[in-house]
């Protein structure tokens, strides 16, 4: 676990916390550590969940998919950053989406228990653990709230330009990268590829957008 320290300190679970104590809190947490290759399940809609997921190499993809296989990307979980975190802290909740491994990854689980109970050892740090998991919590929440209002509009157009609008003004530039590929950007917004390749030539032609992959350059911020 020491070789994945400073992605410990820095991750937003331990933010605040130096790094000789958070190896400590480990133990208390019963952290234990696992590794996926890319394809595998971490997590799928029904398990019930007991621990919090943290990853620490590689990235992960919270997906939904319908009876019949069709797959809509919640949102990816890149390291320091966590996962499974809402259903854990809810006891009688099994999990409703699937985590899969988007690449190779190396992931850590800590009992959640653990964390919202403080431990006998009272550690001194362990408010601050507390409040970071409810931090955490809030930010997921403004999150999928965000996602939402892409998916309230109602064209394709729509739906591309609300998200490249949030990222420009988040990344604080008109030209910046998505983490998705072609076909993970149609499944994040929930719409067909196809259409999607289709909608992004059109606004290319207008003078709108310049993309290649995932880079993408606004070129005409009068539209948002």
């Amino acid at each position: 676990m020491r070789d994945f320290i400073e992605i410990l300190s820095k991750s937003s679970l331990f933010s605040g916390i130096d790094e000789e104590h958070v190896v400590a809190m480990l133990g208390c947490l019963q952290a234990t550590t696992r590794h996926y290759t890319k394809g595998a399940f971490i997590l799928r809609p029904g398990d019930s969940v007991n621990g919090v997921g943290l990853v620490l190499a590689g990235r992960l993809l919270v997906v939904r998919e319908d009876y019949w296989g069709n797959r809509e990307i919640v949102s990816y979980v890149s390291p320091g950053n966590l996962f499974a975190e809402v259903f854990a802290c809810i006891p009688e909740a099994s999990a409703t989406v699937g985590v899969v491994a988007d690449e190779e990854c190396t992931i850590m689980l800590l009992d959640v228990r653990r964390i919202l109970t403080t431990c006998s050892s009272s550690c001194a740090f362990h408010a601050l653990l507390i409040e970071n998991l409810v931090r955490v919590l809030a930010q997921k929440n403004l999150m999928m709230n965000e996602k939402l209002g892409h998916l309230s509009r109602r064209s394709t157009r729509e739906k591309i330009l609300s998200y490249l609008s949030a990222e420009a003004l988040r990344q604080g530039t008109e030209s910046f990268s998505i983490p998705f590929n072609r076909q993970q950007f149609a499944d994040y917004l929930s719409v067909d590829r196809s259409a999607m390749s289709a909608e992004l030539s059109r606004m290319r032609r207008e003078g709108l957008i310049e993309f290649r992959r995932s880079q993408f350059e606004l070129k005409n911020v009068g539209f948002l």
